[in-house]
């Protein structure tokens, strides 16, 4: 009786830890081999070498088996025995099996770009910043949120917006927008903003066309485009500033300033037998010492054509009592970026060449009372910047002043029942 040879298992299994595309023609079955994480990359157009992608420019019946196709049976259903020719179509129309940790991670990826977007896009409406990363992907969870891979992290993100909404406040960052239209056209361009619910930041009315810098909702850009090519004859022009407006922290040297001010302000120092001028726009005035516009011809210098009343830059400051260190009348201020300062202080006493400015950011005053505002000039145009009538600091623009001052009214009403 013969000896049998001792069976010896294969410890290395070929052409298992691949990503199979599986294609059904002409009755027959036809797979290919390819590297896991690749095929998806082909088919977008990330990878061009096909070297990268197969594994084996031969065709199987059953990759696992090892399986290849005969010539004869690629004839019949490809019309051809050019393998690299039958993998491309394969590639292309086949059906590709995924293993559990390849759709595994393709999940994580896509639910980390859908938070990536609502970072990117969205803010806390009560303080216009950013969430954290972080946070998004906490809050998906929490609203047990699953990702559909045939959908782009863009759509899905737009989609559960609403669904956050309900758990936490968030909403999209607002675009920010320079409109130019004709100025017989200017009261209807308002009214157009207004119905949309925009925050004009400023306007100003040039001799060819007024202009508008707004804060609009992005799902409104499509819209205001129409309306200004329609409307407006050709004439109207938009242009894209920010695509989304986020408020950013102040700076380390802006914290240090503040930080130093309070603390020598706590020390009992006699702010009002040293008058003077702070030096950063940010530091508040000491009291009886905030600056007067010269806006009348009796008490202001000749300014410069087109400079306005305020023109000149100079903010004039109350004198000491008899005997007490000289005061300068005026002093020449400039903002941390150097930029002249047309004017500060009320937002009632804007002078008559800020009129619309003042009708516009009265709003403030009735919802609570103090706000300042400091005209700076930039270029050709004036930016504005608002100061808190509970701190004298200054929060920045309009609508971070105006969430401010909504803030303000509501912590009121609620104190007052």
């Amino acid at each position: 009786m013969g000896s049998r040879g001792v069976f010896q298992p294969v410890g290395q299994k070929r052409l298992t830890n691949v990503a199979v595309v599986r294609m059904k023609k002409a009755g027959q079955r036809f797979e290919v081999a390819c590297y896991r994480n690749k095929v998806q990359d082909w088919r977008a157009g990330i990878e061009k070498d096909l070297d990268e992608v197969l594994q084996s420019t031969s065709v199987f019946h059953n990759v696992s088996k090892g399986v290849a196709a005969k010539d004869k049976d690629l004839q019949a259903a490809f019309g051809t025995t050019d393998h690299t020719a039958i993998c491309l179509e394969i590639l292309a129309r086949g059906e590709l099996q995924v293993s559990e940790e390849e759709r595994k991670m393709q999940y994580e990826h896509l639910f980390k770009d859908v938070a990536s977007v609502l970072v990117d896009k969205c803010v806390n409406p009560e303080s216009g910043r950013p969430y954290t990363l972080a946070l998004i992907e906490r809050a998906l969870r929490d609203v047990h949120f699953n990702v559909d891979p045939k959908h782009s992290a863009k759509q899905q993100a737009l989609e559960v917006l609403p669904l956050l909404q309900k758990h936490f406040p968030i909403q999209r960052a607002r675009m920010r927008l320079k409109l130019s239209v004709p100025v017989a056209q200017r009261q209807e361009m308002v009214d157009k903003l207004k119905s949309y619910d925009a925050v004009i930041e400023s306007s100003d009315i040039l001799p060819q066309a007024a202009t508008f810098v707004v804060l609009v909702d992005p799902g409104l850009f499509r819209h205001l485009n129409t309306f200004l090519q329609s409307t407006m004859n050709g004439k109207g022009r938009m242009e894209v500033v920010n695509f989304a407006v986020m408020a950013e922290g102040i700076t380390a040297d802006a914290f240090a300033s503040e930080t130093i001010h309070t603390s020598t302000s706590g020390r009992g120092y006699a702010a009002d037998a040293h008058p003077a001028v702070p030096a950063h726009p940010n530091q508040p005035y000491a009291t009886g010492q905030q600056p007067s516009v010269l806006n009348s011809t009796a008490d202001a210098p000749t300014a410069p054509a087109g400079a306005g009343a305020a023109g000149t830059g100079l903010a004039s400051v109350a004198v000491g009592p008899a005997g007490a260190a000289a005061v300068p009348t005026a002093v020449p201020r400039k903002n941390q970026e150097g930029s002249p300062v047309v004017y500060r202080g009320p937002i009632s006493q804007l002078p008559e060449e800020h009129a619309s400015r003042r009708e516009r950011f009265a709003e403030l005053d009735e919802l609570q009372p103090g706000w300042q505002v400091e005209l700076r000039s930039k270029g050709d145009s004036v930016e504005a910047a608002f100061y808190s009538p509970d701190t004298g600091t200054c929060v920045g623009a309009y609508t971070n002043a105006r969430r401010m001052a909504l803030a303000a009214k509501k912590a009121s009403a609620a104190a007052a029942q």
